[in-house]
Protein backbone atom coordinates (compact mmCIF):
# COMPACT_ATOMS: atom_id res chain seq x y z
CA UNK A 1 0.00 0.00 0.00
CA UNK A 2 1.63 3.00 -0.82
CA UNK A 3 1.98 6.39 1.68
CA UNK A 4 -0.93 8.04 0.94
CA UNK A 5 -2.95 4.98 0.53
CA UNK A 6 -2.77 4.04 4.48
CA UNK A 7 -5.66 4.64 6.80
CA UNK A 8 -5.86 7.28 9.09
CA UNK A 9 -4.70 6.24 12.41
CA UNK A 10 -7.65 4.12 14.28
CA UNK A 11 -9.62 3.48 10.66
CA UNK A 12 -10.12 0.05 9.53
CA UNK A 13 -8.17 -0.62 6.01
CA UNK A 14 -9.38 -4.47 4.76
CA UNK A 15 -8.96 -5.21 1.54
CA UNK A 16 -11.88 -4.83 -1.25
CA UNK A 17 -13.04 -7.67 -3.54
CA UNK A 18 -14.25 -6.10 -7.05
CA UNK A 19 -17.33 -4.75 -5.62
CA UNK A 20 -15.52 -2.74 -3.27
CA UNK A 21 -16.96 -4.90 -0.54
CA UNK A 22 -14.62 -6.13 2.04
CA UNK A 23 -13.86 -9.22 2.03
CA UNK A 24 -14.34 -11.93 5.00
CA UNK A 25 -11.51 -13.92 5.88
CA UNK A 26 -9.08 -10.90 4.79
CA UNK A 27 -6.40 -10.06 7.47
CA UNK A 28 -7.66 -7.86 10.56
CA UNK A 29 -7.46 -4.43 10.34
CA UNK A 30 -4.59 -2.78 12.18
CA UNK A 31 -6.45 -0.17 14.66
CA UNK A 32 -4.63 2.19 17.44
CA UNK A 33 -5.65 1.93 20.83
CA UNK A 34 -4.61 4.54 23.45
CA UNK A 35 -4.85 5.22 27.23
CA UNK A 36 -3.04 3.00 29.91
CA UNK A 37 -6.40 0.65 30.67
CA UNK A 38 -7.08 -0.01 27.49
CA UNK A 39 -3.78 -0.71 26.13
CA UNK A 40 -2.90 -2.64 29.34
CA UNK A 41 -5.81 -4.81 28.90
CA UNK A 42 -5.26 -5.34 25.24
CA UNK A 43 -1.55 -6.39 26.10
CA UNK A 44 -3.28 -8.81 28.89
CA UNK A 45 -5.62 -10.26 26.27
CA UNK A 46 -3.82 -13.64 24.74
CA UNK A 47 -6.22 -13.06 21.73
CA UNK A 48 -5.02 -10.03 20.78
CA UNK A 49 -2.14 -9.39 18.09
CA UNK A 50 -0.20 -6.13 18.82
CA UNK A 51 2.31 -4.82 16.10
CA UNK A 52 4.14 -1.92 18.30
CA UNK A 53 3.78 0.19 21.67
CA UNK A 54 4.45 3.77 22.21
CA UNK A 55 4.99 4.80 26.23
CA UNK A 56 6.40 7.56 27.51
CA UNK A 57 9.09 7.00 30.22
CA UNK A 58 6.35 7.59 32.79
CA UNK A 59 3.63 5.29 31.33
CA UNK A 60 6.09 2.59 30.48
CA UNK A 61 7.00 2.47 34.51
CA UNK A 62 3.80 2.12 35.01
CA UNK A 63 2.76 -0.22 32.51
CA UNK A 64 5.97 -2.28 34.12
CA UNK A 65 4.14 -2.79 37.06
CA UNK A 66 0.89 -4.15 34.98
CA UNK A 67 0.22 -7.82 34.15
CA UNK A 68 1.07 -8.26 30.80
CA UNK A 69 1.94 -10.86 28.42
CA UNK A 70 6.09 -11.15 28.51
CA UNK A 71 6.78 -11.46 25.25
CA UNK A 72 5.00 -8.16 24.47
CA UNK A 73 7.13 -6.14 26.59
CA UNK A 74 10.11 -6.02 23.77
CA UNK A 75 7.57 -4.22 21.51
CA UNK A 76 7.34 -1.50 24.00
CA UNK A 77 9.23 1.42 22.18
CA UNK A 78 10.16 4.60 24.03
CA UNK A 79 8.15 7.53 22.81
CA UNK A 80 7.66 11.41 23.50
CA UNK A 81 4.31 12.61 23.96
CA UNK A 82 4.41 14.63 20.77
CA UNK A 83 5.30 11.42 18.65
CA UNK A 84 2.33 9.58 20.30
CA UNK A 85 0.51 12.69 19.39
CA UNK A 86 1.14 12.18 15.86
CA UNK A 87 0.48 8.60 15.35
CA UNK A 88 -3.34 9.45 16.65
CA UNK A 89 -6.43 11.49 15.75
CA UNK A 90 -6.34 14.66 16.90
CA UNK A 91 -6.95 14.88 20.20
CA UNK A 92 -6.46 11.92 21.47
CA UNK A 93 -6.15 12.03 25.29
CA UNK A 94 -3.20 9.10 25.57
CA UNK A 95 -2.21 9.56 29.28
CA UNK A 96 1.21 8.96 27.54
CA UNK A 97 -0.05 5.21 26.42
CA UNK A 98 -0.49 3.90 22.69
CA UNK A 99 -0.53 0.54 20.86
CA UNK A 100 -1.18 -0.13 17.37
CA UNK A 101 -3.22 -3.48 17.44
CA UNK A 102 -4.68 -5.80 14.73
CA UNK A 103 -8.73 -6.32 15.29
CA UNK A 104 -10.05 -9.42 17.27
CA UNK A 105 -11.62 -12.65 16.09
CA UNK A 106 -14.90 -12.06 14.90
CA UNK A 107 -17.21 -13.34 17.62
CA UNK A 108 -20.19 -15.41 16.54
CA UNK A 109 -23.94 -15.26 18.22
CA UNK A 110 -24.25 -18.63 19.35
CA UNK A 111 -20.43 -19.09 20.48
CA UNK A 112 -20.93 -15.74 22.55
CA UNK A 113 -24.24 -15.80 23.89
CA UNK A 114 -25.05 -19.83 25.16
CA UNK A 115 -25.56 -21.32 27.29
CA UNK A 116 -28.27 -18.72 28.06
CA UNK A 117 -27.86 -18.20 31.96
CA UNK A 118 -30.01 -16.08 34.25
CA UNK A 119 -28.27 -13.30 35.59
CA UNK A 120 -25.85 -13.07 32.89
CA UNK A 121 -27.52 -10.53 30.61
CA UNK A 122 -26.07 -9.61 26.99
CA UNK A 123 -26.88 -6.31 25.15
CA UNK A 124 -28.19 -5.71 22.44
CA UNK A 125 -27.41 -2.09 20.34
CA UNK A 126 -29.62 -0.56 17.86
CA UNK A 127 -27.87 1.90 15.62
CA UNK A 128 -26.23 3.18 18.91
CA UNK A 129 -23.38 5.12 16.91
CA UNK A 130 -21.60 7.65 19.31
CA UNK A 131 -18.42 5.99 20.63
CA UNK A 132 -18.04 7.39 24.04
CA UNK A 133 -22.07 5.92 24.40
CA UNK A 134 -20.58 2.35 23.79
CA UNK A 135 -18.07 2.42 24.84
CA UNK A 136 -19.43 3.29 28.18
CA UNK A 137 -21.93 0.54 27.71
CA UNK A 138 -18.98 -1.75 27.29
CA UNK A 139 -17.57 -0.94 30.44
CA UNK A 140 -21.35 -1.78 32.16
CA UNK A 141 -21.65 -4.79 30.62
CA UNK A 142 -18.57 -6.00 31.97
CA UNK A 143 -19.04 -4.61 35.19
CA UNK A 144 -22.44 -6.77 35.57
CA UNK A 145 -21.12 -9.73 33.83
CA UNK A 146 -22.59 -9.65 30.52
CA UNK A 147 -21.94 -12.33 28.07
CA UNK A 148 -21.70 -10.15 24.58
CA UNK A 149 -23.04 -6.80 23.20
CA UNK A 150 -24.40 -7.54 19.86
CA UNK A 151 -23.75 -4.45 17.54
CA UNK A 152 -25.32 -3.79 14.06
CA UNK A 153 -22.09 -4.59 11.74
CA UNK A 154 -22.70 -1.88 9.00
CA UNK A 155 -23.13 1.15 11.45
CA UNK A 156 -20.90 0.66 14.40
CA UNK A 157 -17.76 2.61 14.75
CA UNK A 158 -14.88 0.36 14.95
CA UNK A 159 -13.50 -0.61 18.50
CA UNK A 160 -10.59 1.54 18.76
CA UNK A 161 -9.80 5.35 19.63
CA UNK A 162 -12.14 6.68 21.99
CA UNK A 163 -14.47 4.08 22.47
CA UNK A 164 -11.85 1.98 23.16
CA UNK A 165 -10.67 4.23 25.76
CA UNK A 166 -14.23 5.19 27.51
CA UNK A 167 -15.04 1.10 27.56
CA UNK A 168 -11.56 1.19 29.96
CA UNK A 169 -10.39 -2.12 28.88
CA UNK A 170 -13.48 -3.92 28.93
CA UNK A 171 -13.13 -4.45 24.94
CA UNK A 172 -10.95 -7.47 25.91
CA UNK A 173 -13.33 -9.25 27.61
CA UNK A 174 -16.82 -8.70 27.08
CA UNK A 175 -17.45 -10.22 23.32
CA UNK A 176 -18.66 -7.98 20.24
CA UNK A 177 -21.06 -9.72 18.51
CA UNK A 178 -21.28 -7.98 14.82
CA UNK A 179 -25.25 -8.84 13.26
CA UNK A 180 -25.71 -7.99 9.91
CA UNK A 181 -29.79 -7.57 10.87
CA UNK A 182 -30.46 -6.92 14.76
CA UNK A 183 -34.21 -8.47 14.51
CA UNK A 184 -32.87 -11.55 13.68
CA UNK A 185 -30.14 -11.80 16.01
CA UNK A 186 -33.10 -11.41 18.61
CA UNK A 187 -34.64 -14.42 16.95
CA UNK A 188 -31.67 -15.89 17.63
CA UNK A 189 -31.28 -15.10 21.00
CA UNK A 190 -34.85 -16.40 21.59
CA UNK A 191 -34.48 -19.57 20.13
CA UNK A 192 -31.33 -19.74 22.68
CA UNK A 193 -33.68 -19.43 25.43
CA UNK A 194 -33.29 -15.22 26.24
CA UNK A 195 -36.21 -13.33 26.82
CA UNK A 196 -35.96 -10.09 25.01
CA UNK A 197 -36.23 -6.85 26.53
CA UNK A 198 -37.02 -3.51 24.59
CA UNK A 199 -35.84 -0.46 26.74
CA UNK A 200 -38.51 1.80 25.12
CA UNK A 201 -39.60 5.55 27.44
CA UNK A 202 -43.33 4.73 26.37
CA UNK A 203 -43.68 1.47 27.57
CA UNK A 204 -46.26 0.15 29.81
CA UNK A 205 -43.67 -2.27 31.50
CA UNK A 206 -41.50 -0.89 34.26
CA UNK A 207 -37.94 -2.85 33.90
CA UNK A 208 -38.22 -3.61 37.96
CA UNK A 209 -41.12 -6.11 37.16
CA UNK A 210 -39.21 -7.84 33.93
CA UNK A 211 -38.58 -11.81 34.36
CA UNK A 212 -35.14 -12.09 37.20
CA UNK A 213 -35.12 -16.43 36.79
CA UNK A 214 -34.88 -16.33 32.93
CA UNK A 215 -31.55 -15.44 31.04
CA UNK A 216 -32.47 -11.34 28.98
CA UNK A 217 -31.26 -9.60 26.17
CA UNK A 218 -31.34 -5.66 26.94
CA UNK A 219 -32.07 -4.24 23.36
CA UNK A 220 -31.30 -0.32 23.84
CA UNK A 221 -31.99 2.09 20.80
CA UNK A 222 -30.42 5.52 19.71
CA UNK A 223 -30.99 8.44 21.87
CA UNK A 224 -33.78 10.37 20.22
CA UNK A 225 -34.91 7.56 17.58
CA UNK A 226 -34.93 4.76 20.29
CA UNK A 227 -35.44 1.37 18.61
CA UNK A 228 -36.57 0.47 15.09
CA UNK A 229 -39.89 -0.31 14.59
CA UNK A 230 -39.05 -3.91 12.97
CA UNK A 231 -36.41 -4.03 16.53
CA UNK A 232 -39.09 -3.56 18.58
CA UNK A 233 -41.88 -5.78 17.46
CA UNK A 234 -39.20 -8.64 17.31
CA UNK A 235 -38.62 -7.67 21.38
CA UNK A 236 -40.40 -10.48 23.64
CA UNK A 237 -41.09 -7.48 25.88
CA UNK A 238 -40.78 -3.62 25.99
CA UNK A 239 -39.85 -1.99 29.03
CA UNK A 240 -39.17 1.73 31.07
CA UNK A 241 -37.18 2.78 33.27
CA UNK A 242 -39.01 4.42 35.98
CA UNK A 243 -37.67 8.05 36.02
CA UNK A 244 -39.00 11.71 37.39
CA UNK A 245 -41.19 13.31 35.27
CA UNK A 246 -39.26 16.06 34.80
CA UNK A 247 -36.95 14.22 33.13
CA UNK A 248 -37.84 13.13 29.54
CA UNK A 249 -34.82 10.43 28.91
CA UNK A 250 -31.75 9.45 30.13
CA UNK A 251 -28.35 9.29 28.04
CA UNK A 252 -28.12 5.59 26.37
CA UNK A 253 -25.31 4.42 28.46
CA UNK A 254 -26.81 5.56 31.81
CA UNK A 255 -29.59 3.65 30.93
CA UNK A 256 -27.38 0.48 29.88
CA UNK A 257 -26.22 0.54 33.22
CA UNK A 258 -29.53 1.23 34.98
CA UNK A 259 -30.94 -1.71 33.13
CA UNK A 260 -27.86 -4.19 33.84
CA UNK A 261 -27.68 -4.01 37.07
CA UNK A 262 -31.68 -4.50 37.40
CA UNK A 263 -31.36 -7.52 34.80
CA UNK A 264 -28.31 -8.87 36.83
CA UNK A 265 -30.17 -9.49 40.15
CA UNK A 266 -30.79 -12.76 40.55
CA UNK A 267 -34.62 -13.88 42.22
CA UNK A 268 -34.14 -15.23 45.87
Amino acid sequence: MAENERPKPGERAPSKSANGRARRGDAPARLWLYGRHAVAAALANPDRRVRRVLATKNAADWLAAQTIREDLRAKIEDAKPGAIDKALPAGAVHQGLAAEVFDLPRARLKEACAPAEAGTPVVVLDQITDPQNIGAIFRSAAAFGAKAVIVQERRTPPLSGALAKAAAGAIETVPCVKAVNIARALEALADLGYVTIGLAGEAETDLRKTPKDKPVALVMGAEGAGLRKLVAETCSILARIPIASGMESLNVSTAAAIALYESSQKTD
